[in-house]
């Protein structure tokens, strides 16, 4: 058996992997309220921009930087280029079939969740073991049998919390924490993963460890411009309004809906003439007729015009 290192540069991937994880959960757990608080296709880009934060930067790059501290003694580890990018690909596609699960359920309630939960566990599962058969050198790579599925669990575990945390959690701080949580669970879920790794020699592949790429030519580029990816999303979901912005704005627009005129506004002449009709034959002053003014009457002007009387004596016979 042959010995390996999953801390070569001592606690320095580790760590980033975990700040790195960190952020991208933080950032899809803010897109994610944000589609919480919206309907239709406006919901379905929040939950996009929400997968895409979660599982590349907050799963999937937590999981190579990790991988830059893997090491085997005397051998220089490559990775299939194919099967990298594949794995990053099953990544976006389970985290968003879970978060639009949740997202999109009628029912509501703990089924979708869980359902959700165990579709992005299994697939971050399934993208973890993947990445590792990305993996290119002249040795034949098993696994422990109890500690993979100790990886499966706890996957299906950080799933389930991280589409809890995006359907319940609306404030900032509540969603940092859970960030911070979530890192641990996909850090946790990671090197249980490579707890599991178990490495022979085999001469015989010595031609397969030259059909990849190195680490420093293909996943350090690709780990920078995802990072740049989450930088942007960063400063989209700054400029957004937030879920509570969101709520109100819905609100305030519905009522100003039932609020608003029906129908077209009445023609004010009309109407004008309508109350002079009404106000005909009315009596005034103690009994006379409306045109049978009192002199104080008479000399009072018609509103809007300074000099026109309101009414005018009928001629004496």
């Amino acid at each position: 058996m042959v010995h390996v290192h999953n801390f070569a540069d001592g606690a320095l991937n580790p760590v980033l992997a975990y700040v790195m994880s960190c952020v991208g959960c933080f950032l899809g757990l803010r897109c994610a309220t944000r589609g919480n608080a919206s309907q239709g296709a406006a919901k379905a880009r929040w939950l996009v921009l929400a997968t895409v934060a979660i599982a590349t930067t907050g799963i999937w790059v937590m999981h190579f930087i990790a991988m830059l501290g893997f090491a085997i003694p005397g051998q220089t580890i490559r990775y299939s280029v194919p099967v990298t990018l594949l794995s990053m690909l099953i990544a976006v596609v389970v985290v968003g079939a879970g978060l639009f699960i949740t997202g999109f359920s009628r029912r509501g309630g703990a089924g979708p969740l869980l359902a959700g939960g165990l579709v992005v566990g299994l697939g971050v599962a399934s993208m973890h073991y993947l990445g590792m058969a990305a993996i290119r050198v002249p040795d034949t790579l098993s696994y422990n049998p109890v500690l993979v599925v100790a990886s499966v669990v706890i996957a299906v575990i950080a799933g389930t919390a991280a589409l809890w945390a995006a359907l319940w959690l609306d404030s900032a701080w509540s969603a940092f924490g859970a960030s911070l949580i979530m890192g641990v669970a996909v850090s946790g879920m990671h090197y249980t993963g490579m707890a599991a790794l178990q490495v022979d020699a085999d001469p015989s592949l010595a031609s397969t460890a030259q059909g990849g790429v190195s680490a420093e030519a293909f996943l350090l580029p690709l780990l920078m411009g995802i990072s740049s990816v989450a930088f942007i999303l960063a400063i989209v979901i700054s400029l957004a309004p937030t879920a509570a912005e969101m709520v109100e704005e819905a609100g305030l627009m519905a009522r100003i809906g039932r609020l608003a005129p029906q129908g077209p506004p009445p023609d004010r002449r009309q109407h004008q003439n309508q109350n002079l009709y009404q106000d005909r034959g009315q009596r005034r002053d103690g009994g006379r007729p409306e045109w049978e003014a009192s002199p104080e009457q008479e000399a009072a002007p018609e509103p809007g015009s300074l000099f026109s009387p309101r009414h005018s004596r009928p001629p004496q016979g």
